[in-house]
């Protein structure tokens, strides 16, 4: 059983699981969705896969819900509060994800969210809502005025991809 941890950020959740170890290895759940409030079918599971250096994001949804959790390595999650009525309206914070602690994250519709590898990783993700490409926007990773702490800032050299390095500003982005 996993009991949910507010990260500061409201609806964005940490999930630490039991984990169960013995002479044979380790077991732990990753993921019910009766740990969700009410609970959601999840419909689509992802798989991303990247080395040290790479930045995925930020992305955000209108209407999705993810899920993550890092079954090998380690990653630092940037999340940024973009919902208008929320009480955590533009708060932003950094967390890490590592295999070596096992911990999933449950991301809700408008907040922002994206990584960094810290060492090679695997991400895996659950979604409630099944990828068409029109649920999802960006902003530019490395924009000041998201106001994340310094170590976000601090990737020399981050290897991105095409989308990611040419989105928005936050000021140009599309409102939540």
């Amino acid at each position: 059983m996993s009991i949910p941890t507010e990260t500061g950020i409201t609806g964005a959740l940490t999930f630490v699981p039991k984990v169960f170890s013995d002479g044979r290895g380790a077991f732990f759940e990753a993921f019910r969705a009766s740990w969700l409030s009410p609970p959601k079918p999840q419909v689509q599971w992802n798989i991303s896969s990247s080395a040290a250096g790479v930045v995925r994001g930020l992305h955000y949804h209108r209407l999705q819900t993810d899920y993550w959790f890092v079954p090998h390595g380690a990653i630092r999650v940037a999340l940024v509060d973009l919902r208008p009525k929320s009480p955590t309206h533009h708060k932003a914070m950094c967390l890490e994800l590592r295999s070596d602690t096992p911990c999933g994250l449950l991301i809700p519709p408008g907040v922002l969210h994206g990584y960094t590898i810290l060492q090679d990783a695997q991400v895996m993700y659950l979604v409630d809502v099944e990828y068409t490409g029109k649920d999802e926007y960006g902003v530019r990773w490395n924009d000041p005025a998201l106001g994340l702490p310094a170590h976000w800032y601090d990737i020399p050299t981050p290897t991105l991809s095409n989308r990611d390095s040419i989105a928005p500003m936050l000021k140009d982005a599309p409102a939540f």
